[in-house]
């Protein structure tokens, strides 16, 4: 006897993936509305200041509410000091993790080793800020900034980079504080796209006679680059908009005196933490909204050189094959 096969339940037509279309749509839609009237309502918000200042503004160090003058260079070199401070610090943290977490630990540490690494990021930033003016600034300055200021002291340049009041606070502490903050997502992203380079790869190598380390920089990296240089903006966008870890170890100094590690100074989160709620209606309001929007720029403008890096390698990938 002659079994019929099932009946497969019939497609529920094309309307049902029209309707899936525009919904999609309408999100992707939606997320650029939003974009477009955060930008709108911090240009009308900052006007005033953009109208007195222009882009003077963004190269003026002055920032003094008493006589209403305002400038954002402070806040514009705190906030990028201390990113790339952390980023330099992270990066290469974040790849060690990874790399011994997919490439050099037992099987029986892999999985804790992870957990605990990814805790990090559940930590929240006033823990952080509390943390590093509690106890890491201490240790800091007595252990870090002291010594390097006896060891470089008459050195030209090196010498006024390690100047300042060994308090402890400062762009240093502050990226530091940053880097630790930002190791949790770029390892994880690190771990998560060297684990996806194909095994047959890998073994092909390791089998050809390479070190992990070959194995690393010329089969997982290039495989993975795409994925490395996202979770590393991931990690400088992270460090760019945190305010309170911030606040409380940079030293909210509105003077740029020197270009010393150990400076106090101030970032545009900061500044915009302290004074927000203070700021009356005027033009100390809209300088604060300017600094917003120059932060905005700043991540939109590192966002998409990212896009200009990935590209150029992908081109340059093409034209070798």
């Amino acid at each position: 006897m002659i079994r019929s096969l099932p009946v497969k339940a019939a497609r529920s037509g094309p309307l049902l993936d029209r309707l899936f279309g525009w919904a999609a749509a309408a999100a992707a839609w939606l997320t650029l509305g939003l974009l477009f009237g955060i930008l709108v309502s911090l240009v009308i918000g900052a006007w005033p200041a953009i109208e007195k200042y222009g882009l003077g503004f963004l190269g003026s160090a002055v920032w003094d509410p008493v006589k209403d003058e305002y400038g954002g260079l402070v806040m514009i070199y705190g906030t990028l000091a201390t990113s790339f401070i952390a980023l330099a610090i992270a990066v290469p943290v974040s790849f060690g993790i990874a790399l011994f977490l997919t490439e050099l630990s037992p099987a029986w540490l892999k999985r804790p080793l992870g957990t605990a690494v990814e805790l990090l990021a559940a930590v929240p930033s006033i823990v952080y800020g509390m943390w590093g003016l509690l106890v890491f600034s201490p240790i800091l300055a007595t252990y870090v900034q002291q010594p390097l200021q006896t060891w470089f002291a008459g050195v030209p340049y090196l010498g006024a980079l390690f100047s300042g009041p060994p308090v402890g606070i400062g762009i240093l502490s502050a990226g530091i504080i940053l880097a630790i903050m930002i190791i949790p997502f770029i390892a994880a992203v690190m771990r998560d796209v060297f684990e996806v380079t194909p095994v047959l790869l890998r073994e092909s190598a390791y089998g050809l006679g390479a070190t992990t380390w070959e194995v690393m920089f010329k089969v997982v990296l290039p495989y993975t680059r795409a994925g490395v240089i996202g979770g590393i903006m991931l990690g400088l966008g992270r460090a760019l908009g945190e305010t309170m870890a911030v606040t409380f170890v940079i030293g909210n100094f509105n003077q740029l005196d020197s270009l010393s590690l150990f400076q106090a100074a101030n970032s545009i989160t900061s500044a915009l933490a302290n004074e927000f709620a203070e700021a009356g209606q005027g033009l100390h309001l809209a300088a604060l909204l300017y600094l917003g929007l120059v932060l905005f720029f700043i991540t939109f403008v590192v966002l998409a050189l990212s896009k200009v890096l990935l590209a150029r390698l992908k081109k340059s990938e093409g034209a070798r094959a």
